[in-house]
């Protein structure tokens, strides 16, 4: 399957509509939709969604969730072979959390022209860090951007 330029697998679409359906669930919590699933080796390790303003944290995207859980599993704070799928492009906050946590790849489905830091606002993924983790992007764009649209549509209404 082939997506905005990228070619993903059967199980990549498979966990990107995992990471959908959570941030479907954020959506109906009043949480900006957004959803992440941290996969090792095949296996799901990590399910998350936006939480911020349920737990009062800035922290609490779903990316930071998700890698947090995924360590407490694998009991460490390296993730090399995981990949983190999410809805969104993570922001400058979540990619310094998936280059530190040693994550080997990050799909997402669209991009984040605001804050995205990994090749929309800046790359976080160019710079000379100690890590540098492969990141793709527009798995399920359509389906990621519409959730977003009528989330804040819905936002403007009220």
């Amino acid at each position: 399957m082939e997506e905005k330029g990228h070619c993903f697998s059967p199980e990549d679409e498979q966990f990107m509509r995992m990471a959908l359906s959570l941030a479907e669930r954020a959506a109906e919590e009043d949480e900006v939709p957004i959803g992440a699933v941290l996969v090792h080796k095949g296996e799901v390790i990590a399910r998350a969604y936006n939480r911020r303003e349920q737990n009062k944290c800035a922290t609490h995207h779903a990316e930071v969730l998700a890698i947090e859980e995924g360590c407490r599993v694998l009991g460490g704070w390296r993730l090399p072979d995981c990949t983190l799928y999410v809805t969104m492009e993570p922001c400058a906050m979540c990619a310094g959390a998936v280059v530190n946590a040693r994550i080997g790849r990050v799909v997402y489905g669209v991009p984040d022209i605001r804050f995205g830091a990994f090749g929309s606002l800046f790359d976080l993924s160019k710079l000379p860090t100690n890590h540098t983790p492969t990141v793709e992007g527009g798995l399920l764009h359509d389906a990621c951007l519409s959730l977003l649209r009528a989330y804040f549509k819905q936002k403007r209404k009220n």
